[in-house]
């Protein structure tokens, strides 16, 4: 039998296509499809162009998938079902499929169990999780500061660029960060940097949180503390999941999803703390398979198969050497 499995992103989708045992024969990579950039057209477009490329590696047609997982960012509310899924059989997608939001296909990429919370911090941040049945969700909102929520990337610069603007006006101390950004934006000067910034003549998102890792791993404890702040947002989002869930006693895995949490043990430590108030059971998950794994996994259960642990050993081994993914997969980390 054959599965095929998507991650579908904000920037990009990815898809893979395996057999029942996790041997990976085909991968694909297409533009964002998230709906709330490109529209339920664009997800379509976007899965057409990745699923094509993967089908093609693998020798096969479409016609030949038994079933197929759908990871989707931007799908965060019952009331977006049933145009997800009409964008998805839009595609070409008549078999059984199942689609969850993209944090939850980390979620069973994850954790061998298939069943916690996933946080993620990559370019925006979110949390879901489900219980052992599967019959019972809980999420955060997903929409960042505007909700209260923070620690992802966006959330990370925009609090870089207030201590870089409180040196200037004398708010608040020197910051290692200013440097940094003065040069990777080709400012003359912080003023200037500002003025620009102000101005809408520069703008500044996630692209640049490279830097205030930087500043981090150079001692800065300016954007040291920006870390531990997101770590503890992310952390406070799994509370509040673990509440809706009622996972205080249990033991269970909280999976970190998405690339802010490389090199970072500000921000793991954080969150390590935070889960840990509320439920001490929690165990911290680096995530060693990339997400549309979790997706792949996701079509076979929408057929009526379990894989077990040796499917996911045998999805890992078929990863191992691919290039496209590797930057999907968090280093590892030791116990905190």
């Amino acid at each position: 039998m054959i599965f095929l499995g998507a991650d579908v992103g904000g920037t990009h989708t990815r898809v893979l296509v395996g057999d029942e045992t996790g041997q990976v024969s085909g991968i694909g990579e297409a533009g964002p499809g998230n709906h709330e950039v490109v529209g339920y057209e664009g997800l379509s477009r976007a899965l057409r162009q990745a699923s094509s490329a993967a089908l093609s590696q693998a020798g096969i047609t479409l016609e030949q998938v038994s079933g197929a997982g759908f990871g989707v960012a931007g799908y965060d509310w019952p009331s977006e079902r049933p145009a997800t899924l009409q964008a998805i059989r839009l595609a070409g997608f008549g078999m059984p499929v199942e689609a969850v939001n993209d944090a939850l296909i980390g979620l069973l990429a994850g954790s061998a169990e298939g069943w916690g919370v996933a946080v993620v911090s990559g370019t925006g941040c979110n949390c879901h999780g489900w219980d052992r049945t599967r019959q019972r969700r809980g999420q955060a909102i997903g929409a960042g500061l505007m909700v209260g929520e923070a620690g992802g990337a966006s959330e990370i610069v925009a609090q870089a660029v207030a201590a870089i603007a409180h040196e200037w006006t004398r708010q608040g101390p020197p910051t290692g960060m200013t440097s940094l950004f003065v040069t990777h934006c080709g400012a003359s000067s912080l003023a200037d940097l500002l003025e620009r910034l102000v101005m809408g003549k520069l703008h500044l998102g996630a692209a640049q949180a490279p830097l205030v890792l930087q500043a981090a791993a150079d001692g800065d404890e300016a954007a040291q503390g920006i870390l531990t702040w997101a770590g503890e947002g992310l952390g406070a989002m799994a509370n509040g999941v673990i509440h809706q869930l009622g996972f205080e006693q249990k033991s269970f895995d909280v999976v970190m999803v998405g690339s802010m949490y490389r090199g970072n043990s500000w921000m793991v430590e954080a969150l390590h703390k935070k889960v840990a108030e509320v439920a001490p059971g929690a165990r911290l998950a680096p995530l060693n398979l990339p997400p549309v794994a979790g997706a792949l996994l996701l079509g076979m259960e929408a057929t009526g198969l379990a894989p077990g642990e040796a499917v996911r050993d045998r999805l890992a081994a078929s990863l191992n050497p691919v290039e496209i993914f590797k930057s999907e997969k968090a280093a590892e980390i030791s116990s905190i």
